[in-house]
């Protein structure tokens, strides 16, 4: 038996699998099921599976789960499917289940949605031809801004994520939750720390400079980039889906907007290109542009954006230090290590610098 037809049947158990497709998905037909292997990740395995009717997708936890991933999946289901019938560009969420009995884990069905992703390998973010280059990739940043504004515009009570997540007191709790994250990688990996230049002043910024009145609650992707997302084929720039949900919580969705935008041009200084930017900053707009188009898309007040944009470069580099600790620690190369201590080094010197310049 072929390595891979092994990794399948270590997460998939056919029999059970094929009697329940037959009683929570029979669009996929009745003939005999066929599994391939799409992705095989450290947080989610990815499978296709078909019955001769039509195919889907299943996600569910790896073999050797990561803490909390079968809790993670579920809540996927959850969301995938309260997006269902809304103007979200999501895949489809045909079916789930929270019995680990039959396959060995939670898991979910969802439509197969046709498009490309980009691609992120040597420390760049690279978008499929002709979307690498003027005009085309100008495009791709307002296509995902379209898919963030009908995010934006769902309520998300009205389609059954109360108590998804913890909306009150939301940004209040910004700055304690990323900053104990930071510290606790000393206990969890033996970490003795580094200078990171920029954390406290921006820390202490965002403390002092909480705005009254911004926040309104909505649902956040939590991951928002290319690479977690489906464009169609060929010219204008169209968004078929965003991806990968495993992020996604109640709280304020302007802070998917900052994150998105973090590695743009700001128009007040427009030869400058973010140090952190993994994308052609130069072929895309200015964050300033995309917000205005994004208020405009939600009629949100975005005159406390800057707040949000030193919020999301402090709390990226609060969480991807944690990939610095690992590498001193042995758990990831050096060369990852160098590559995320640089990002992170560069999140925080631009959060300290944006905090200094709102005043």
């Amino acid at each position: 038996m072929a390595a891979a037809e092994t990794n399948i049947d270590a997460l998939v158990d056919r029999r059970k699998l094929t009697l329940w497709l037959g009683e929570h998905a029979p669009q996929l037909g009745s003939g005999e099921l066929a599994v391939q292997m799409v992705h095989g990740g450290t947080t989610n395995v990815i499978l296709s599976v078909s019955r001769g009717a039509g195919e889907a997708i299943l996600r569910r936890p790896p073999a050797l789960p990561p803490p909390n991933s079968e809790n993670t999946v579920v809540r996927e289901a959850r969301v995938l499917t309260a997006l269902n019938g809304t103007p979200v560009p999501h895949p489809r969420c045909l079916a789930s289940c929270a019995d680990a009995s039959v396959i060995g884990a939670p898991f979910y069905l969802m439509e197969r949605v046709p498009g490309w992703a980009a691609d992120l390998r040597d420390e760049h973010i690279y978008h499929r031809a002709p979307f690498d280059k003027p005009p085309y990739e100008y495009g791709i940043a307002y296509a995902m801004i379209d898919g963030l504004v009908a995010l934006a515009n769902v309520d998300y009570r009205s389609v059954g994520l109360e108590g998804f997540g913890k909306p009150d007191g939301f940004l209040e709790r910004q700055v304690e939750r990323w900053s104990s994250q930071l510290a606790s990688y000393g206990k969890l990996y033996g970490y003795a720390g580094r200078e990171l230049p920029g954390y406290e002043y921006a820390r202490d910024w965002l403390r002092s400079s909480l705005p009254k009145g911004a926040f309104q609650a909505g649902i956040m992707h939590g991951d928002v980039g290319t690479p977690n997302a489906l464009f169609a084929d060929g010219p204008p720039a169209r968004l078929n889906a965003l991806i990968d949900w495993e992020l996604c919580t109640i709280g304020d969705p302007l802070m998917d907007l900052a994150s998105f935008t973090s590695g743009m041009r700001d128009e007040r200084e427009p030869d400058r290109v973010p140090g952190k930017s993994l994308y052609n900053a130069e072929n895309f707009p200015t964050r300033q542009e995309l917000a205005r188009y994004y208020a405009a898309g939600t009629g949100r007040d975005l005159s406390h954006f800057p707040y949000f944009q030193v919020l999301t470069s402090f709390k990226s580099g609060c969480l991807l230090e944690y990939k610095v600790a690992q590498s001193q620690a042995g758990m990831m190369s050096k060369e990852t290590g160098v590559f995320f201590s640089r990002l992170v080094l560069e999140c925080f010197a631009e959060a300290g610098r944006m905090a200094r310049a709102a005043g």
